[in-house]
């Protein structure tokens, strides 16, 4: 049909008048849980260089036999080990002109406040990416380049399991990171089962033991456990249960997680008794000085990773990243 002529149409710039049709609202849909960070036991630093100590018991032996009235002879002292990780300070910081944080916009009654919620979600999330990170190597820093923090995957030298290839896995230290094999291998429950064997041998396995891994391998978890081998459909609901929670081993249970913030090719197995993040700084914020028609807030932790006895985790490592 034909519009009639000087009909008034609402099309764009043809009526001054017309207000906008914005919602008060802000869809944000990016993830912010951060398992390790939330898992963790929380303690203090006091210097830039963190230190705890651990120890084990001597071996058992099965020749504890004693001559009738022999004299008493000294055990050797197992001493403890000392051991450190470095202070890394992660930031954000925001600047917002003095005009924009006068308009009036929709969805938050201040830009700056806003923001500040936004990047303290941001910075935790880049925590978490620091403390689960296979790139960067500890160090300690200079008066140009910043302190980094030994992070979790180059801590595991007792319960491991590794891939092999040209370029065969190994444990990271002190000063390096862990060397990826080249050629990454399929999950199964029997690596699984390997290593959960190895922390038990080792360090026993305690309430609330973790597994926790990236989105492909969480899900690989859930259809190569045998617990998860048998899927029931629920006749009223008709939903499929396909999915493994927790794990009942023949060690005690272990609960199932998903990251994302991890690398996907490492399955940690984690007892958070012996796992902290201690701050020297605990998440702050400050005003920066004003040089303008702006102004610039900054947020940020000094922290690092305390493993407090390694031989209490474990790593299943070089996993291929396809769903099984």
């Amino acid at each position: 049909m034909t519009v009639p002529t000087n009909t008034m149409q609402n099309f764009s710039g043809q009526v001054a008048g017309n207000r906008e049709d914005l919602t008060d609202a802000i869809y944000n849909v990016s993830p912010t849980e951060t398992p390790m960070i939330s898992m963790a036991q929380k303690s203090t630093a006091y210097n830039v260089l963190h230190e705890w100590q651990s120890e084990a018991l001597a071996a058992a032996t099965a020749s504890n036999a004693v001559v009738e009235g022999d004299d008493a002879a000294n055990q050797s002292i197992v001493a403890t080990t000392r051991l450190n990780n470095y202070i890394q300070t992660s930031e954000k910081t925001i600047g917002i002109s003095t005009i924009q944080e006068a308009t009036r916009s929709a969805g938050r009654p201040s830009e700056m406040a806003h923001q500040l919620v936004n990047y303290g979600l941001a910075l935790r999330r880049d925590m978490e990416t620091v403390l689960l990170n296979n790139s960067i190597a500890p160090s300690a820093g200079s008066a140009s380049t910043a302190r980094k923090l030994r992070a979790l995957p180059s801590w595991y030298a007792t319960n491991t399991s590794r891939g092999g290839g040209a370029t065969v896995g190994a444990n990271g230290s002190t000063t390096t990171i862990a060397t990826d094999a080249s050629t990454p291998r399929n999950f199964t429950e029997a690596l699984f089962k390997t290593v959960l064997n190895s922390i038990w041998v080792n360090a026993s396995i305690g309430e609330g033991m973790f597994a926790m891994a990236g989105p492909t391998n969480r899900a690989n978890l859930s259809s190569q456990l045998s617990g998860g081998s048998t899927k029931f459909y629920r006749v009223e609901s008709k939903n499929l249960t396909a999915t493994v929670t927790i794990y009942q081993s023949d060690f005690g249970d272990i609960k199932l997680i998903p990251n994302r913030f991890q690398r996907d090719k490492d399955l940690h197995i984690i007892n958070p008794e012996y796992l902290a993040i201690s701050f020297l700084e605990k998440f702050r914020e400050q005003d920066l000085a004003v040089t303008g028609l702006a102004r610039r807030k900054q947020i940020w932790a000094s922290y690092t990773l305390e493993v407090r006895n390694e031989a209490a985790h474990g790593i299943v490592a070089d996993l291929n990243t396809t769903i099984l």
